[in-house]
């Protein structure tokens, strides 16, 4: 199936650095984790390395070392602090759930608690603080998430003409709020305001229309504050797909950006969808397009949209 072009940024192709990696042994453990942690965020929100250390103001190789748990050295001073004073990294250095009393009594009573059970937490929380939607107009409000080439904007417009909904391309919106396209929002104003521009469309289409379908941008799951505004107020869809289909279907259209300059760009496609799961997990429905046509996929995903909002077949 020929789909969207994966949403612009998801950047798929990087090179690996120009260094050696130490054997694990020879490295701390702990810088090890730190750097496991970086390169997994870094791939969540499906930046590369060059853009990282751009926007970091750092050399790659830098970055680089610090991926490869090599630097920064100077961390594992503020770590023997931390436990000289018996606290944690994160209370040392600021961590907001650590800056009162409340915030720490909070997150004891969700420590070790099972997904099912943050989700709840969740839940309650919005409807106490009354950020959560109401299950009726959610239910009526359809967004589709994914990486690019999962099939958003094919099978959301399909699926809004199918039910008689609007239907919008987040991006689209972003856009003409901007007055500039999505690659120019990010090298002119940086990713902060990008979100800023996500956000106020998602407010937009979810204040003026009832009844939508929305294709959004793959990493607005990497701004909690988008993706709690639209898991409240609407019913998400994760369109799944292999990684060989993303490369595939973007190919197809003429865009080989996320091959170029990258021997590595399947590794590094697998690690974004990897990284993103956990969060695209989150949504209502998840319905796989992989091996599937493009009329076999409508077919299927209207069949299960209209059961699981009950509506007629």
């Amino acid at each position: 199936m020929t789909t969207e072009l994966m949403d612009r940024g998801d950047q798929a192709g990087e090179a690996p650095p120009d260094l050696a990696a130490p054997e694990a042994e020879a490295r701390n453990p702990f810088l090890v984790a730190l750097g496991e942690r970086v390169r997994t965020l870094r791939s969540r929100r499906g930046m590369t390395r060059k853009a990282v250390a751009l926007a970091a103001e750092v050399s790659e190789r830098h970055l680089a070392n610090l991926e490869y748990g090599t630097g920064n050295a100077s961390i594992l001073v503020l770590l023997q602090v931390a436990q000289a004073l018996h606290c944690t990294l994160a209370e040392l250095l600021g961590d907001i759930t650590t800056s009162s009393p409340e915030w720490l009594l909070i997150r004891e009573l969700l420590e070790h608690r099972s997904e099912a059970d943050l989700r709840r937490a969740r839940q309650a929380l919005a409807e106490l603080l009354g950020s959560g939607g109401d299950d009726r107009t959610r239910h009526t409000r359809i967004a589709l998430i994914g990486l690019r080439g999962a099939g958003k904007s094919t099978l959301g417009k399909r699926l809004a003409d199918d039910l008689g909904y609007a239907f919008i391309e987040l991006s689209r919106e972003i856009e003409k709020f901007a007055g500039c396209g999505i690659s120019e929002i990010h090298n002119l104003y940086g990713a902060h305001a990008y979100r800023r521009y996500e956000r106020r469309a998602l407010e937009e289409a979810i204040q003026i229309y009832p009844e939508v379908v929305i294709a959004t941008p793959g990493g607005l799951v990497s701004d909690s504050a988008n993706f709690n505004l639209m898991l409240s107020h609407c019913y998400t869809v994760w369109l799944q797909a292999d990684a060989a289909d993303h490369m595939a279907r973007v190919a197809a259209q003429g865009d080989m950006r996320p091959m170029a300059g990258s021997k590595e760009a399947m590794e590094d496609l697998n690690r974004i969808l990897e990284g993103r799961s956990a969060f695209y997990s989150k949504a209502d429905l998840a319905f796989n397009t992989s091996r599937y046509t493009l009329d076999e996929c409508f077919t299927a995903l209207r069949a299960q949209v209209r059961k699981e909002l009950m509506l007629p077949a």
